[in-house]
């Protein structure tokens, strides 16, 4: 599975603030360490009470939470229940672009909404107590209530590791569906996101009217853990690996987007459903039909030109590879190996080129890249992307500077760059331009304008630019027609 940086596909995005933990000196006194260690411990439920009041959630379209892959930074022990960082407000998202349909399939007895012959099914991946999946709650409230029997919703489980609370709610939720009342259940889950404990839980369950003898013991005997668990795996294995994510009849969309986001995507699909229904698909079969046509039909090619950008490889390369990166994000450094390989193995044949988009929650990553840029300018783009990626936790100025001066760069030429602002103008527009193709998250690559995202494996790349070199072998490989006599 391809891991990457999940953004909201509009140029503003949610800041992440590191917290700042002060040094403990060994000269202290005891008291000074206590009242700092209170300190942040008020600090922290301070800032929880103001910026997620009563616990609803953020008033933004933001970054949903990403689940932290095998090799990247954990959380600290006993980090859990850390409050999540304010968002910054955004501007009104754009609807999504058009997206590879992935077949997405459910167990029959998942929680659903709406009938088995709706035209389009929306499959959401969610936590209990994640506040983005919260936000999300209304507008689908909305769908239902716009498009009535024209949709289900299908609810699947990504309890995200760092939530302390959200697999036993999750397992709760399970309970409570086994007894007829998953949505009752679901809306007491959402609108209590502060309070999921095993006593609360349990308070909620009275409150619906389950069975408590029930629904005690299907949570002390762990009923539906591998259930949960086995939603969670589905979920990574379609890329579903933060949450909120949906699919609408299998077209992915990330985030808690608003009603206008997902409703030109509904609103295609039902025109893609009344010609199925049109041509004799019976409504039971419709969403595989829908599927299957969708799988079939492939994503779209997207038009991205390589313009001035630091390219490596030949100009007549019959393949182009333009990737979206980020120096400070854990997962474009992650991917650098499998670019170099794909180098070594195919040669002459690919031309790499490189785009910015230095992530917001990045605090070094746009002067980062706006000093790759200087270094671009002294032909030396390459050797420095080298250095950057081989150093993420270390991109301040001071930094910059000193491997600008390792790989020889003209200092003055390179200082005035940065002080001068040279390119963020430059930097800026990649951003723009990776916001306008539909890029959710970094590394990004479009292959011939065939979109992967993530660091996927070289698996992945190889399938894509082989294709593409068939094609471009094609012409030469057909034999040539002689004319009839």
């Amino acid at each position: 599975m391809g891991e990457l940086w999940l953004l909201n596909p509009v140029a503003a995005r949610m800041f992440a603030q590191p917290l700042t933990i002060p040094e403990i000196s060994p000269k202290m006194k005891p008291n000074v360490i206590v009242a700092l260690l209170v300190g942040l411990v008020l600090g922290f439920a301070v800032g929880k009470v103001f910026t997620n009041p009563g616990g609803s959630p953020p008033d933004a379209q933001t970054v949903v939470a990403a689940v932290p892959p095998t090799g990247a930074p954990q959380l600290p022990p006993g980090a859990q229940g850390i409050p999540t960082p304010p968002p910054v407000r955004a501007p009104a998202p754009t609807p999504p672009p058009p997206t590879a349909v992935k077949k997405i399939e459910f167990p029959s007895d998942s929680p659903i909404q709406g009938p088995s012959t709706a035209k389009v099914t929306i499959v959401e991946w969610s936590d209990f107590q994640c506040p983005f999946c919260s936000k999300a709650v209304p507008t689908l409230k909305k769908i239902e209530e716009t498009y009535g029997k024209g949709v289900r919703v299908v609810f699947r489980h990504q309890p995200l590791p760092f939530h302390n609370n959200a697999k036993l709610a999750a397992e709760a939720s399970m309970a409570a569906h086994a007894q007829g009342k998953f949505w009752e259940y679901h809306d007491k889950l959402f609108a209590n996101q502060n309070a999921l404990d095993r006593a609360s839980l349990e308070k909620y369950a009275g409150e619906i009217g389950l069975d408590l003898t029930k629904f005690k013991s299907a949570l002390d005997n762990g009923t539906f853990r591998s259930r949960v668990e086995a939603d969670a795996a589905a979920g990574a294995t379609v890329g579903a690996s933060g949450t909120p994510t949906f699919f609408i009849n299998g077209r992915q969309v990330v985030g808690a987007m608003p009603f206008e986001s997902f409703k030109p995507v509904i609103d295609d699909e039902i025109q893609k459903a009344d010609k199925l229904l049109a041509s004799g698909t019976t409504p039971e079969h419709l969403y595989e039909a829908l599927l299957e046509q969708g799988v079939r039909e492939g994503p779209p090619v997207k038009k991205i030109a390589v313009g001035s950008a630091p390219v490596k490889g030949p100009k007549s390369a019959p393949v182009t590879i333009v990737e979206f990166s980020d120096f400070q994000c854990p997962f474009c450094g992650r991917v650098v190996p499998t670019i170099k390989t794909i180098e070594e193995q195919y040669g002459n044949k690919v031309k790499i080129a490189f785009k910015h988009q230095p992530l917001p929650m990045h605090a070094n990553a746009r002067l980062a890249a706006a000093a790759s840029m200087a270094a671009n300018e002294q032909g030396k783009f390459w050797q420095y992307h080298d250095k950057l990626f081989a150093n993420q936790q270390s991109l301040d100025r001071p930094s910059l500077d000193k491997y600008a001066k390792e790989i020889g760069l003209d200092m003055k030429k390179f200082d005035a760059a940065l002080d001068e602002k040279k390119f963020d103008e430059r930097v800026a527009a990649d951003a723009t331009e990776a916001a306008s193709a539909g890029v959710e998250g970094t590394p990004t690559f479009f292959i011939n304008g065939r979109e992967i995202v993530g660091a996927q494996p070289i698996e992945a790349f190889k399938t894509l630019i082989d294709d593409e070199l068939k094609k471009a072998d094609k012409p030469a490989n057909e034999p040539k027609k002689t004319a009839k006599k």
